[in-house]
């Protein structure tokens, strides 16, 4: 597989379409894997160091300990001196687990009428009705 920058390289775009930022924020999915993508995001690229954020310490954590296999694939796809480092920031918040609502159940239709009126109404003539 070639890498990023060669394939971007022979496209002949005009100076400064796509910036190594730009190239290191579009490798990155491809760098580290859907697992962990969907649990960060490449920010921005400051000097040669990523900025990542993801979701919290434990990622954080964990992801510390892949740095150097990370960047040696980042290298792989970009080409050597785009990223030599990567900082980690808690930066995208995780979503709190939510409580499935379930609709009220009515005893009564009528009562699903806001207006008391047109319940007392329609109360009457469903008793018409019914009898």
């Amino acid at each position: 597989m070639e890498r990023a920058s060669r394939l971007i390289s022979r496209l002949k775009l005009p100076a400064g379409t796509v910036t190594p930022e730009d190239l290191a924020r579009a490798v990155w999915p491809l760098a580290v894997g859907k697992t962990i993508a969907a649990h960060t995001k490449a920010a921005s690229l400051v000097r040669s160091t990523l900025v990542v954020e993801v979701e919290d310490a434990i990622w954080r954590r964990q992801l510390h300990v892949l740095e150097a296999q990370i960047v040696r694939k980042l290298t792989e796809e970009l080409g050597p001196a785009v990223v030599d480092g990567i900082e980690f920031r808690i930066g995208i918040p995780r979503r709190e687990p939510q409580r499935a609502v379930t609709p009220r159940a009515s005893a009564d239709e009528a009562d699903e009428i806001e207006d008391p009126l047109l319940r007392r109404i329609y109360v009457a003539r469903r008793r018409r009705e019914l009898a």
